[in-house]
């Protein structure tokens, strides 16, 4: 390739991400909602690992993982409705994404808070769930 073209198309590659970090100053609709989608895949990642920590402890028992899926996929459906009745109220505008996806994000950081309360239970702690490592 031409390092000439290479370096006229660089700032096209860029953009996104210069957009991308800049959710402190953004300004337009669309960039609010795009930081808040950001947030809250943000939040969701840190989720599915402390999930995936979670299940790997519970690897000898099997009731337990079960009951952890379960209730793992009650509470995906509490949160989805839950923000989808929040956000009910701007319904069909351009806020709804940002309202909606700060009600995911925050709802799934307190379930993050949650996961890393399993994960810090003592051994001989009868009222946790997951046993220490």
């Amino acid at each position: 390739m031409n390092p000439r073209i290479f370096l006229a198309l660089a700032p096209l590659l860029l953009t996104p991400l210069a957009q991308a970090a800049d959710c402190a100053n953004a300004t337009t609709q669309a960039a609010m909602n795009q930081c808040a989608a950001e947030q809250h895949q943000a939040a969701d990642k840190e989720l599915n690992t402390l999930y995936q920590r979670i299940t790997q402890r519970l690897k000898d028992n099997p009731d337990g993982k079960k009951l952890l899926v379960s209730a793992q996929r009650a509470w995906v459906a509490f949160r989805d409705a839950e923000c989808g009745f929040a956000a009910s109220g701007v319904a069909g505008s351009s806020v709804y994404p940002l309202i909606y996806s700060n009600c995911t994000t925050d709802l799934t950081k307190a379930r993050v808070e949650a996961f890393k309360t399993y994960l810090k239970c003592q051994e001989g702690d009868l009222s946790c769930p997951v046993p220490g490592n």
